[in-house]
């Protein structure tokens, strides 16, 4: 597992991306995180080159769960 505990400027040097199930459909609100890292980097899929933002593990658990639970809903 590879180690991350800063936020990177650019993000095409991590690799392991995946698109989250919980993004939107077609208005390209559209989130990804990586795999295989210790942190969790997350970046906006429309800017593959831009920032990553680095969760720590509970943290992003955290957010997930935020998320399935509809807390954060608007």
């Amino acid at each position: 597992m590879h180690s991350t505990t800063r936020p990177y400027a650019d993000s095409r040097p991590l690799t392991g991306w995946f698109k989250s199930s919980y993004s939107g459909g077609s208005n390209g609100d559209c989130l990804e995180a990586a795999r295989g890292y210790a942190s969790v980097p997350v970046r906006d899929s429309k800017a593959a080159d831009g920032p990553a933002v680095v969760f720590s593990a509970d943290g992003w658990a955290s957010f997930v769960g935020a998320v399935k639970s509809g807390s954060l809903d608007a």
